[in-house]
């Protein structure tokens, strides 16, 4: 039943609240990751793994969220995550040995899955349909923002204290929302209660789902398949998600209804979510690595670049959540915000070594408009045929599946950046040589500087083979990077007419998804 004025609020405020807390809690970590490394006399290949095993342990949860807020009611799930989530998160901030970091951050991960899907089922119940595209929007806020704001946040706590205490911020938040949710959302009946639990299902999806998003973030760092335990899980997760989509289909009470992939919306929007989700993670991972590894800014600084575009996709969210429900139809918008990524991509393509903080002023706020046209918009077109406890299941589904394409979208850009540096340096070294009047050029000056500052001319010639190098070196990885935000633009750019084979409907009932 929809609630309005205070209550209505108020719910929203909780439930955006707690998303939050595991949206920055995706990509807080990583900025801390090189303090804590040394901290706990770990490997860099180690501690990757808090990042890991979090993102595993989230996408295993997620599709199962609407059955779990089905059987132990929506609210008790809700506080439930709440509540774990917190306490893991002082157990992290309090963890003296890798292993027990990497533990609890999975512990974290289990309880942040269901906090997403679930906190979109209460957000429905909570707002009146006519108003739920405006609901939507605000709450697609954290999904965009998050892991944007994640690193920044993260800077500024290692700035004034040490690693643990990114945990601890949590914990205030935590108990504010575990507050709330007692206080004022209502407790809704547990349906699934009595019924059998699929176990087999539960075994399965864990093996495929944990499997592929394993491969997926360790895979280029282990040399892909030329690692033994890379093959082993591609394989388990190839057949474990064979047997998972047998035992559903076939089970009467399964986990995961895949009995609504029969709405062609909704199937045709896993892949928009996959897509949008290569987008939104790829770019927010190549952006950070080409300011920090080539232009020499801080974590801090980069993060700080971010923000305007967060603004302008705060300032929009509400904007879009009104054009639908002026009956503006979802497929326009969303080709529009497609068009402004490939635009935003397109112009960081053509950056320097010597571009500057305010030449990525206006690439990111084209990138913050493109994103606040594609978030609720592709939501509404994937889950706008169901009805019912298929919501819940759509929205853990349509989570799962972006989740998934972040992962890969990271891995797929890992592994070209890695390819084609090599490619680059290759194709530059070959105009190294004597016969190039350029090089001859750059190479006598450099050694002419040197020797002005009175080195020797068999040290400045070494000098000048550095320095060249170090050039060459410098190129490639530009090149590279611009290959990076081409691939992430022209996915985006091609993925335009799947829009248009999903259905056209005005004054659509809004689901609320968001990861």
């Amino acid at each position: 039943m929809a609630e309005y004025g205070f209550k209505k609020w108020i719910i929203t405020f909780t439930v955006i609240t707690a998303s939050l807390l595991e949206l920055i809690d995706t990509t807080i970590v990583n900025v801390a990751l090189p303090q804590i490394q040394g901290n706990l006399g770990a490997t860099l290949e180690d501690v990757a793994w808090l990042s890991t095993g979090y993102a595993v342990a989230n996408v295993i949860v997620l599709p199962m969220s609407g059955w779990l807020g089905s059987r132990f009611g929506r609210k008790n799930y809700f506080l439930t995550s709440i509540i774990v989530f917190t306490i893991a998160s002082f157990l992290c901030g309090n963890a003296t040995t890798l292993e027990e970091l990497i533990l609890f951050r999975i512990l974290q991960g289990i309880a942040g899955g269901g906090l997403i899907s679930t906190a979109q089922s209460i957000l429905i119940e909570t707002w009146p349909r006519e108003d739920i595209g405006i609901a939507t929007a605000l709450f697609g806020l954290g999904a965009v923002v998050g892991p944007t704001v994640g690193p920044t946040i993260g800077g500024y706590i290692l700035d004034i204290s040490s690693w643990p205490w990114i945990f601890y911020v949590n914990i205030p938040v935590g108990i504010l929302a575990a507050y709330c949710t007692i206080t004022y959302i209502k407790a809704t009946p547990k349906d699934g209660k009595g019924l059998p639990v699929d176990w087999w299902g539960i075994a399965l999806l864990a093996i495929a789902v944990g499997s592929l998003q394993t491969v997926l973030e360790k895979g280029e760092s282990e040399d892909w398949f030329a690692t033994p335990y890379i093959i082993a899980l591609s394989v388990a997760s190839a057949i474990g998600l064979l047997l998972f989509i047998w035992r559903e289909m076939s089970t009467d009470h399964p986990i995961v209804n895949f009995k609504i992939m029969r709405h062609r919306s909704f199937s045709i929007g896993m892949v928009t979510s996959f897509i949008l989700g290569f987008g939104l993670y790829g770019s927010v991972f190549v952006f950070p690595v080409f300011c920090q590894n080539l232009l020499g800014f801080s974590a801090l600084q980069t993060g700080e670049l971010l923000f305007p575009g967060g603004i302008c996709t705060i300032m929009m969210m509400p904007f879009i959540g009104i054009f639908l429900k002026k009956g503006i139809p979802a497929q326009f918008m969303a080709t529009i915000g497609m068009f402004l990524f490939f635009v935003f991509c397109n112009m960081l393509s053509k950056s320097t070594l010597s571009s500057g903080t305010n030449d990525f002023f206006l690439p990111l706020v084209i990138r913050g408009i493109g994103m606040a046209l594609l978030f609720v918009p592709l939501t509404t077109l994937a889950i706008q045929d169901l009805k019912g406890a298929e919501i819940g299941q759509g929205s853990g589904l349509n989570n799962m599946m972006r989740q998934l394409g972040g992962s890969f979208g990271i891995a797929a850009l890992t592994t070209l950046i890695h390819t084609r540096q090599g490619f680059h340096r290759s194709t530059l070294l070959a105009n190294v040589n004597e016969y190039n009047p350029a090089f001859t050029d750059r190479m006598n000056a450099f050694i002419h500087n040197f020797m002005s500052k009175g080195y020797s001319m068999l040290d400045a010639k070494v000098m000048a083979i550095k320095a060249i190098d170090g050039t060459v070196t410098k190129q490639s990885l530009l090149l590279t990077y611009s290959d990076a935000y081409w691939l992430v633009g022209l996915v985006l750019l091609c993925s335009i007419p799947l829009l248009y084979l999903q259905k056209f409907k005005k004054n659509v009932d809004i689901p609320v998804d968001v990861h």
